[in-house]
């Protein structure tokens, strides 16, 4: 009797841990796949081709630049190839920049003034984390260094790689969003000012028009020292203007905004 019951316990105990590692295999697999397909179907939704065989191949080049790589190892260009197939596309004059204003920025982006981050890429991969491991040919959003961790990561390098292709394909009259309400509203050690600001094509940009929010008009202005020393980085044949906007002045005329797509500034 004592012997069927510890044939019986085995058993059952046996059952669970098949069942424990059926689920977690299928969790597995889903978090596997899950990535790719909302990529996919991210993809899809924001590209004019409407079918998936652009988006499978965009995927492709995607996970050839950090798939079976160390992840503190993906230098920027790695995405060169990314980025080929699926550029960043320009919109005459209603390019915009931001630093340290991510939140009124995407409040103005949409319809008229479009950031990287309303790019195909960006909108996609907006928000995301991924990397690989040496000897997998798997994506992981786990487990992934994060932004300072190491300089050549996979996210970082991608949102470098981008910006640099976004501010070099700017065309007419562009702006950027810098925070008044910052000690120093031009940083040049962030994206805007040590990769976008350097890549900007004379010729193709007329003009970089500097929107300084502050809330309430209290804050730094157009003769902020910083932005005296970004003036200086803005190349030759390229128009540089300062604006001074309160953030409510910003969001009041992006709500009223019709078609016509009246600048804010």
């Amino acid at each position: 009797m004592v012997k069927r019951c510890v044939l019986v316990v085995g058993g059952c105990t046996i059952a669970v841990l098949v069942v424990v590692l059926v689920v977690f295999l299928v969790v597995v697999l889903c978090k596997k796949n899950n990535f790719k397909d909302t990529f996919i179907q991210d993809c899809e939704r924001k590209t004019a081709e409407g079918h998936s065989t652009y988006c499978v191949k965009v995927w492709s080049a995607f996970e050839q630049a950090y798939v079976d790589h160390d992840p503190c190892q993906v230098p920027p260009q790695a995405y060169d190839h990314l980025l080929s197939i699926a550029p960043p596309l320009p919109k005459y004059n209603w390019t915009l920049f931001w630093s340290g204003t991510r939140e009124v920025a995407h409040q103005m982006s949409g319809g008229c003034y479009q950031t990287l981050e309303d790019t195909m890429l960006g909108s996609v991969l907006d928000g995301k984390t991924w990397c690989g491991k040496q000897g997998s040919n798997e994506t992981f959003d786990s487990g992934c260094p994060n932004w300072t961790q190491c300089v050549n990561n996979p996210v970082r390098s991608f949102w470098s790689r981008a910006s640099a292709e976004f501010a070099a394909v700017a065309c007419g009259d562009a702006a950027v969003l810098l925070n008044g309400s910052s000690d120093t509203p031009f940083d040049p050690h962030c994206t805007f000012g040590s990769i976008e600001v350097k890549n900007f094509t004379p010729g193709l940009m007329k003009s970089l028009t500097v929107v300084l929010v502050t809330k309430d008009n209290v804050g730094a202005n157009c003769t902020d020292e910083s932005l005296k020393n970004l003036q200086k980085e803005v190349k030759p044949g390229i128009k540089y203007i300062c604006k001074e906007k309160t953030e409510s002045e910003l969001l009041t005329c992006k709500k009223n905004q019709d078609q016509s797509c009246v600048p804010c500034w």
